[in-house]
Parts: structure tokens; C-alpha cells; sequence
């Protein structure tokens, strides 16, 4: 059975920083790039970052870029996103993401940046 499970979300003053992590099971990590994507209240699910299957290669979503970075580690089946800088136009509830035959998503772990 596929679980995606993020963690590490949480309440942080803008500038502050946050790194989300997501444990992976019931699929073949290392073979499977991985998304990260956020809902903010209101809004469209929206694309954040990417990361191939080895890790070589990164790709951002412009309003992320320079301020986020993508990881992972397949011996842990972990994925994870560090955020630096953090802004309130930030604050949204972050997924992890990948697709064989279909999307899978995680539950999803709230990020709240507000002084």
C-alpha cells in the first residue's frame, strides 16, 4: 500500500525557515521523482519544486526559487523540502507527490508564516 507521510510544518515568523519532510513506503522511492506542491486557503493546489530519481537534478517554481531547496534520501525513502526566507504568502498546506498510472499524495503538514 503507497503512503506518502509529511511532517514538520508548523508556526514561523517571516524570515524563519522550516524543513518539511516526507517518508515514503509501499513503492520502489528510488525509482520515482518526487514533487512537492501547496495549497494555500482559498487557491489551486499549486506546483513547488521537484527532484529526479537520483537527486542530480532540481527544478523550483519561480515564487520559491533561491528560498527553497528539494532532497532527498533513497536509502530512507525520504523526501524533504528546506525553506529559508520564509514569507506569509508561503503559509499553505504542503504535499508530497509522485505518479505511477496515477498521482499519490500525502496528508499533507500546515505551514503557518505570520509574526
Amino acid at each position: 500500500q503507497v503512503q506518502l507521510v509529511e511532517s514538520g510544518g508548523g508556526l514561523v515568523q517571516p524570515g524563519g525557515s522550516l524543513r518539511l519532510s516526507c517518508a515514503a513506503s509501499g513503492f520502489t522511492f528510488s525509482t520515482s521523482p518526487m514533487k512537492w506542491y501547496r495549497q494555500a486557503p482559498g487557491k489551486e493546489r499549486e506546483y513547488v519544486a521537484s527532484i529526479t530519481r537520483s537527486g542530480g537534478s532540481t527544478n523550483y517554481a519561480d515564487s520559491v526559487k533561491g528560498r527553497f531547496t528539494i532532497s532527498r534520501d533513497n536509502a530512507k525513502n525520504t523526501v524533504y523540502l528546506q525553506m529559508n526566507s520564509l514569507k506569509p504568502e508561503d503559509t499553505a498546506v504542503y504535499y508530497c507527490n509522485f505518479w505511477l498510472s496515477k498521482n499519490f499524495w500525502g496528508q499533507g503538514t500546515q505551514v503557518t508564516v505570520s509574526s
